[in-house]
């Protein structure tokens, strides 16, 4: 590909030869996006190096690996440090992007220039890929606020509602401004992420359904749900510290409000049909 793309999708891929092609392909069949796609193999031992290499002859398509160690974020780091676009989405390897959430999200970002982070509804699927919740996000969030304001929201409703990765657009200038992806995060990564690139700009908001998540049953132990639940009541604690508008009994009831949710959504992931892997 000649020139610099005006965005980067970036896909970080371990184990994931099962979904890759479809995710891929939603990339690729987007209209009117200019765009550069780069997939990093994490050293995957199934065929998920193999899947991405099918795409290599298009042109807008990179294919890299990265050694094992250092978790997903040693992945998400290496392969959004190879991005050149003004702007950037990671989408993991086993999501989706819907069918014109590309251009709507690029022209949000070029129509707001002081915002730095956009955001989407998402469509959450189960293992096989049946739909449990046909839209979540946006919880709250205005069309256009600023970054603390988008903060102090996500803080107060306990949870994340700019959206996993994939329906998540960014500068990458103020991605990189932020000190890229938050890796000492194990659960929260992502949403660190934007909480530190919102330190940087406003948030616009993306009305439509932009991407699709996919979960499974074992996502959702309850050791898990635990450890996730700690994890966010530290993060809301650092905003508190970080953001002169969130204060620390916004972060108390928000960890509160985030455990009970975790738990609920582990019920209703575990119970509906195609929640529960195979």
């Amino acid at each position: 590909m000649t020139g610099t793309p005006k965005l980067s999708v970036v896909i970080p891929a371990y184990q994931q030869g099962r979904f890759l092609g479809e995710t891929i392909r939603s990339v690729l069949q987007q209209k009117d996006a200019a765009l550069e796609l780069i997939v990093s193999d994490h050293s995957s031992t199934d065929d998920t190096l193999d899947i991405a290499e099918r795409f290599r002859s298009d042109p807008r398509v990179r294919i890299m690996t990265t050694p094992a160690g250092g978790g997903a974020a040693a992945n998400w780091a290496a392969v959004t440090r190879a991005a050149r676009g003004e702007y950037i989405k990671l989408l993991p390897g086993d999501d989706t992007v819907t069918d014109g959430s590309l251009a709507r999200q690029v022209a949000l970002l070029d129509d707001n220039p002081d915002a730095v982070l956009v955001g989407g509804a998402r469509r959450i699927v189960g293992a096989t890929g049946k739909t449990i919740a046909p839209r979540r996000g946006l919880q709250g969030l205005s069309a256009h606020m600023s970054g603390e304001a988008a903060v102090r929201q996500s803080v107060l409703s306990g949870t994340n509602p700019f959206g996993e990765p994939g329906a998540v657009m960014m500068r990458r200038a103020a991605l990189e401004a932020a000190g890229g992806w938050q890796g000492e995060w194990s659960y929260a990564i992502d949403l660190a992420t934007y909480y530190a690139v919102l330190r940087h700009g406003d948030f616009v908001r993306d009305d439509a359904v932009a991407a699709t998540f996919r979960v499974s049953a074992g996502q959702w132990s309850v050791a898990l749900v635990e450890k996730q639940a700690r994890e966010i009541r530290a993060l809301f604690d650092l905003a508190a510290v970080t953001f002169d508008g969130i204060t620390p009994a916004d972060a108390s009831r928000g960890a509160k409000k985030a455990q009970r949710m975790a738990r609920l959504r582990r019920l209703i992931y575990t119970l509906m049909p195609g929640g529960r892997t195979r």
